[in-house]
């Protein structure tokens, strides 16, 4: 059993009733500059202290020449931009003023060597002693939006949402902050852990679990110091909700890109897979699969069943994806009811498939793509549901918009009607999953070839997305399907 996470330590990283940016810098170009003007400029309504020994204004800002200048009991976090030999003074002088988490951005610790790692063990033995949450050191920020918090040196900062990410790489921190600014599905909290001298990323698993601002926990890992700590630690999150896990290190070469990285200690990949595995985590094998998985639990039901329905206008994709559920070891592809079927000829004419997939093959009227979804996602038969064909109308509508008829011969309306449609589509595949409680997946290409088509504006604006292939669709279902099974056999669903 592993303690209770003591949710008031967090609450000074992630929500402080004010800041200080030690090393604050007037020169664009630096770090101290970077931090500061992040804070300042997205909505974060606390105190912000610039310190820098020069003294001066920046961003309008008066600074402080030393941390004894800041009014104490005003600051709770420092985010710290200076060298590491002015560490324990700066630390020892912000626990005077009150000050309990410390976001350490500085280099040149454990992933510099021996001399770096022991003055990392230092570092994290001396906040300890002053009862300072450090975070890092080697990192590059923390995001809250609850509370409008940017502290970082890299960017964006991401739209509000549900999923919070703690990461050893402060790349995929930015990486996936920018892949929730192209889907619309937001980031409650966001952390680089840095080199984990002292905090790690179980440790920010525990707070995720019980962070009233956050369902699903997204992270990336290349090593793990002590592996039981956090196989206990995540499992124990993972009870309460979905873990996505990426690993870096699997290779011998990424191994020793770890190791100067981070710092890290790359542990067996197959130890980590079971690990995984009885622990409840969602293991996913790339970047993009990843953000996309953790965004399927953010915004989607989890399937009470395996069993999926493929209603698609496009015969093609239809056949791929039954080919893709077809393969799983996870997912089923059952036979189409014969009360849905029959309920779908009184709405189609003969020639659609009737079978599942359900090709509708260019027989759907204004109505029936909605009314067929309706049918499907409400049947006890069907536990998810893949959309396939959101987005054609719109993209006919963008050719015929953009060519030299336009407007006149009746473009406009016909331009319109296809849009209102693909609207519809989007509309009707949300209400209807939060309706029903079930997963109403739209997978199509034009979420990468088309951003701006209305069916995939439609879903953004309602807070959901589409997956760029229905493999990608299926992917994510068979990692809601897992998480939903996994608990049940521990008795939690």
């Amino acid at each position: 059993m592993t303690a209770p996470v003591d949710v008031e330590r967090f609450r000074a990283l992630f929500e402080p009733k004010g800041i200080i940016v030690a090393g604050a810098s007037s020169h664009p170009g630096k770090f101290g500059f970077v931090a500061a003007h992040n804070i300042l400029a997205h909505g974060y309504a606390g105190d912000v202290f610039l310190t820098n020994r020069e003294g001066g204004t920046i961003l309008d800002r008066q600074t402080y020449r030393s941390i004894d200048d800041v009014p104490a009991g005003a600051a709770e976090l420092v985010f710290v931009c200076t060298p590491p030999a002015t560490l324990p003074e700066m630390l020892r002088a912000c626990a005077a003023k009150g000050v309990k988490a410390a976001f350490v951005s500085s280099a040149g610790f454990g992933e510099a060597g021996e001399d770096g790692l022991r003055a990392e063990r230092a570092l994290a033995a001396l906040c300890d002693e002053l009862g300072i949450l450090l975070a890092g050191p080697n990192g590059q920020g923390i995001i809250s939006t609850p509370v409008g918090l940017c502290a970082q040196i890299i960017a964006p900062y991401p739209p509000a949402g549900r999923i919070a990410v703690a990461s050893q790489s402060g790349g995929f921190v930015q990486a996936f902050l920018n892949y929730a600014r192209s889907t619309g599905v937001g980031v409650s909290r966001a952390v680089s852990a840095g080199n984990s001298a002292s905090t790690t990323v179980a440790d920010y698993l525990e707070y995720f679990a019980v962070d009233p601002a956050t369902d699903v926990s997204l992270i990336y890992v290349e090593g793990l110091t002590d592996g039981r700590v956090f196989f206990e630690k995540a499992r124990a999150a993972a009870a309460l909700k979905p873990i996505v896990v990426l690993k870096g290190g699997v290779t011998a070469g990424g191994q020793r890109a770890a190791a100067s990285h981070t710092g890290a200690l790359a542990s067996d990949d197959k130890v980590f897979d079971g690990m995984c595995r009885q622990a409840g985590l969602s293991r996913a094998r790339t970047v993009e699969e990843a953000f996309e998985v953790a965004a399927s639990f953010a915004v989607h039901p989890q399937p009470r069943g395996p069993r999926v329905f493929v209603l698609t206008t496009a015969g093609g994709w239809g056949v791929v994806t039954a080919d893709r559920i077809s393969q799983s070891r996870d997912l089923e592809l059952p036979p189409l009811p014969d009360d849905l079927r029959a309920a779908f000829d009184a709405k189609l004419p003969p020639r659609w498939s009737r079978n599942n997939p359900a090709d509708l093959a260019g027989s759907e009227t204004r109505d029936t793509v909605i009314e067929c979804l309706e049918l499907a996602v409400a049947h006890p038969d069907v536990d998810a549901v893949v959309l396939l064909g959101v987005g054609i109308q719109s993209n006919l509508g963008d050719l015929e918009r953009r060519g030299p008829f336009y407007p006149g011969h009746g473009l406009e309306r016909i331009v319109d009607y296809h849009e209102r449609q693909d609207t519809r589509y989007a509309t009707a595949a949300v209400e209807l999953s939060r309706t029903y409680g079930k997963p109403v997946l739209v997978a199509s290409e034009l979420a990468d070839a088309q951003p701006t088509n209305s069916g995939i504006v439609k879903l953004k604006e309602l807070g959901s997305f589409a997956y760029a292939s229905s493999h990608q669709a299926a992917t994510a279902l068979e990692h809601l399907y897992r998480y939903r099974r996994y608990r049940e056999r521990r008795g939690l669903a």
